[in-house]
């Protein structure tokens, strides 16, 4: 079977054990990490978004440019940009990148920082927006001739865009929560989930399957895992209790300042932890369990093999994508290029359901 592999690309390097210095946005840094990443087989990096992060658009070209291949995944918040204004905006990259820009939707489980950029939704209505915002993007998208729309949030009339995608834009969605699975069912391509058990992974599988099959939709999931491989499994677990320890040193500066109470996928990642430091035999929740799991957090610790085999497990369940982040995002997105080979070599042999 086929694997895509998304890493992750920012204005500078920053993660739970690197302190961000310098200016916010390096341009060198950002060239740099996407060039590491396409060296290493990677099929897109993930550029994400906050009510303080750098412009995603300018970082997304400035990847595409930087590189050949490299496609980017490029999060989004509706709410903020009209829905036409947004299909243009992707289908113009895509223009300058043919097949290389994915649309990751992000509805928004922090109300806190929906309201730094004056949103103040709760969370059902944010996702019923979202539905009614993903309508009017693939109309702007899939439309030659000008078309009406009236929804509950959006209304446009004779809309029509000059520039549209040729072989469509990827829609890619994440969220853990009813509404998050009633409306990404409805319109992902792939459907994202954080690196749970296997058992609760095929569980969400089930769900988003069940939910798509009324609207004629089967999505292609995602799963997102922090490896920490080595030469053998105990340096692996020598360099995961370094990345334990440095995360405590340094949790006081960052827990806290996404608010992650709210949010069912972080929820769901607690309650792995509270249930077993070690789910599957590798799959680590002691930074999930030390940073409140405000984001990707589950780490894959063992050999390079050990691995690369824990990753197929998932593949097994019917997983397609495999987004793969590191402590050390450089470093981590050059050594990848191992597991990156291992999983493609044997992909292959995969039966899903086996």
């Amino acid at each position: 079977m086929s694997v895509e592999f998304i890493g992750y690309a920012a204005g500078r390097q920053a993660s739970e054990i690197v302190a961000p210095e310098g200016p916010v946005i390096q341009p060198g840094y950002l060239r740099e990490v996407a060039r590491a990443h396409e060296a290493a087989g990677f099929d897109r990096v993930l550029i994400a978004q906050s009510a303080s992060s750098p412009d995603g658009f300018v970082l997304a070209d400035q990847v595409l440019a930087a590189t050949e291949r490299l496609g980017v995944l490029l999060a989004h918040r509706p709410g903020f940009v009209a829905p036409t204004q947004l299909a243009r905006k992707f289908a113009t990259l895509d223009a300058f990148h043919p097949g290389r820009i994915a649309l990751h939707v992000i509805t928004g489980g922090d109300d806190a920082d929906q309201a730094r950029d004056g949103d103040f939704t709760d969370k059902p209505t944010r996702y019923r927006r979202t539905d009614d915002f993903l309508s009017v993007v693939r109309k702007t998208w899939d439309s030659a001739e000008p078309f009406d729309h009236e929804g509950e949030f959006y209304q446009v009339r004779g809309a029509r865009s000059d520039v549209r995608p040729d072989a469509g834009i990827p829609v890619y969605f994440g969220g853990a929560s009813g509404d998050a699975i009633r409306v990404g069912a409805k319109h992902a391509d792939v459907y994202a989930f954080w690196g749970e058990p296997l058992a609760g992974i095929a569980q969400r599988i089930e769900e988003v399957r069940t939910a798509a099959a009324p609207h004629g939709r089967t999505p292609a999931f995602s799963v997102s895992l922090r490896p920490i491989p080595a030469a053998t499994e105990a340096e692996a677990w020598d360099r995961a209790r370094d990345i334990l320890r440095l995360t405590q040193d340094r949790v006081s500066e960052f827990k806290g300042v996404r608010d992650s109470t709210a949010a069912v996928g972080s929820q769901r990642l607690l309650e792995a932890a509270a249930t077993g430091e070690v789910h599957d035999e590798r799959l680590w929740t002691a930074v999930a369990k030390t940073t409140g799991a405000a984001g990707n957090s589950t780490a894959l610790v063992g050999s390079y093999e050990q691995v690369a085999d824990s990753l197929l497990d998932y593949l097994r369940l019917g997983v397609g994508t495999l987004l793969i982040r590191g402590f050390s995002p450089l470093a981590d997105a050059r050594d990848y290029g191992t597991l990156v080979r291992l999983v493609r070599e044997r992909a292959d042999a995969v039966t899903v359901g086996a």
